[in-house]
């Protein structure tokens, strides 16, 4: 009950209003990028963050404190038009803020199509801070993904499909035709990408 309750008074007194600064500011960064489609942050729900504290490893709790291990409490997402905005959106990401970690989310055997990302883990920027917030509910960090209008869309979908609470899994059918639509959007994202290139010159 404590965790809920020190978790809801950070929600409500900093991290939604965080998500906004953070929100504006990485706009005014990336203003003079072009083919961005959008830019979001959100803190995560009460409810998604207790479900994730409450998640086990081995024999005990994934997170011994999981106020200042969960580093998604704030989310934030750059969704651009092509593959190849991905990297150049990547580098300025990299130029602006401090990473603490960056990979590329890719399905784990080739022959897979599923969720593709670039995801950070990075610094929350004393910019974006106010002082009159209470210091001992400010993150550390922020997770940012960026992904092109494709990867989003489809894992949007497959999220909604696959997690609501209380539905059941998803048939074996029903998972090779969330796989083929993830095979559809790689191609498509594949085919844009190249006649945009083409077209670039």
């Amino acid at each position: 009950m404590a965790l809920k309750e020190d978790y809801e008074a950070r929600f409500q007194q900093v991290l939604k209003p965080l998500a906004v600064s953070l929100e504006a500011y990485t706009r005014t960064l990336l203003e003079a990028e072009v083919r961005i489609d959008r830019i979001q942050a959100r803190p995560k729900s009460v409810e998604r963050f207790l479900g994730k504290a409450a998640k086990t490893e081995g024999d005990g709790p994934k997170y011994a404190q999981p106020l200042h291990q969960i580093q998604d409490q704030i989310g934030a997402r750059i969704i651009c038009f092509y593959l190849c905005d991905v990297d150049r959106v990547s580098a300025a990401i990299e130029k602006y803020f401090r990473p603490v970690e960056a990979r590329e989310v890719v399905p784990e055997r080739e022959a897979e199509f599923g969720y593709f990302g670039k995801h950070y883990v990075l610094i929350i920027p004393a910019d974006v801070i106010d002082a009159a917030w209470d210091k001992s509910h400010i993150p550390d960090f922020f997770e940012l993904q960026i992904k092109t209008l494709f990867q989003h869309a489809w894992s949007e979908a497959e999220h909604d499909l696959g997690y609501k609470p209380g539905a059941a899994d998803l048939t074996a059918e029903q998972k090779r035709r969330v796989a083929f639509t993830a095979a559809q959007a790689w191609g498509a994202d594949i085919l844009f990408d190249e006649l945009f290139r083409q077209r670039a010159g």
